[in-house]
């Protein structure tokens, strides 16, 4: 088995531990693999040891790794900050985007999805730490972007994404960090009570995927615990 193998099994083994604690069960958590940076040789590890959800955070870097690995059969989701300039290769070779906080950029990609795939899956990133320097609309102004995006033609709203404030090791097991979670999955149930179908919250990482579980997290974006750290550059 290589590392990669094993990493793996070891975030599948404390997803399933985190679902039984709360009484969920672990076939509802999905786990997606960041693998922005991580070379080609590492996905195709991945594949191998079973995963297909993978996660880019960098649109040319994605693209190279989506022709590379077409073989595979993956499902692609985008998760980082999305330009306009970006919008139609993204459209055109993702299956998700995590990442729409402006109804501009979901106009561009309902506009730019071919005819003949599927509806592209978005999630709405939500800014739930009010941190200037994050993406994410403010929680206050996801229902009026949620209820247009969902308007849109060839997309279909799945649910929310955040990203909160990071959170040191002793810090993920504190309540602070499970209350940002839990005013994710607070948002989607009012938003749902409203007449929207969302079914999905796409929260938690490496460090705090256990408390993200706790709180409803359907997908966790998981890159360093199967990976390894990312050489800074």
């Amino acid at each position: 088995m290589t590392s990669i193998a094993a990493n793996m099994q070891a975030v599948i083994g404390r997803i399933s531990r985190a679902c039984t604690a709360v009484g969920r069960d672990p076939r509802a958590v999905a786990l997606l693999a960041v693998a922005k940076t991580w070379p080609v040789a590492a996905l195709r590890e991945a594949a191998a040891a079973g995963q297909r959800a993978f996660g880019e955070n960098y649109v040319q870097e994605a693209l190279a790794k989506v022709d590379a690995l077409r073989s595979l059969d993956l499902e692609w989701h985008f998760i980082g900050p999305l330009q306009s300039n970006k919008t139609r290769a993204v459209a055109e070779h993702f299956a998700w985007v995590h990442s729409v906080d402006r109804l501009k950029i979901a106009e561009r990609l309902a506009a730019q999805r071919p005819a003949g795939m599927p509806p592209l899956n978005v999630c709405i990133e939500v800014n739930v730490s009010g941190e200037a320097s994050k993406s994410g609309v403010a929680p206050g102004e996801a229902p009026a972007l949620c209820r247009a995006v969902a308007a849109l033609p060839q997309l279909r709203l799945r649910g929310l994404m955040t990203i909160p404030e990071p959170a040191t090791a002793a810090d993920a097991k504190s309540a602070a960090v499970r209350r940002r979670f839990a005013q994710l999955r607070e948002l989607r149930d009012e938003l749902n009570a409203g007449g929207l179908n969302l079914d999905t919250l796409s929260m938690g990482m490496s460090h705090d995927l256990e408390e993200a579980i706790m709180e409803g997290a359907t997908i966790v974006r998981v890159g360093t615990a199967i990976f390894g750290e990312r050489v800074k550059s």
